[in-house]
């Protein structure tokens, strides 16, 4: 899959060790990341979908995808290896993509409800 950026990819790590960068910022360290990174808005589709359930039943979401994604792969595409690596990864980006979403909309709710409370222009002259 990343085959076409390999070598940049490379050559961008090579340049992070020369600056001083850790070694345990290889490329498993890359891939790893870029899986949590792109299962974050599920996470938060998941969440503004189904606002009702617990954030744990949305971050379940994420490990049916992935799991399902792997299993493609594993079946379809002999040119793609299934992980299982992938599927904590991407559960992991898909459950902190829900606790944001939940904690944003846990905000939003605080913010209309104090401005409700909150004494309006008649009552503050009082």
């Amino acid at each position: 899959m990343d085959r076409p950026i390999q070598g940049e990819l490379a050559a961008f790590l090579f340049l992070l060790h020369a600056l001083g960068f850790p070694g345990w910022i290889n490329y498993a360290f890359v891939e790893a990341s870029a899986n949590v990174v792109l299962f974050i808005p599920v996470g938060i589709a998941a969440t503004l979908a189904f606002p009702g359930r617990k954030w744990w039943q949305n971050a379940a979401l994420g490990l049916l995808v992935s799991t399902c994604m792997e299993l493609g792969q594993l079946l379809f595409l002999s040119s793609r290896f299934a992980s299982p690596l992938d599927i904590i990864t991407n559960t992991a980006g898909c459950a902190a993509g829900t606790l944001m979403a939940a904690a944003a909309l846990k905000a939003l709710k605080d913010q209309q409800a104090q401005r409700l409370s909150a004494p309006g222009p008649a009552e503050s002259r009082v």
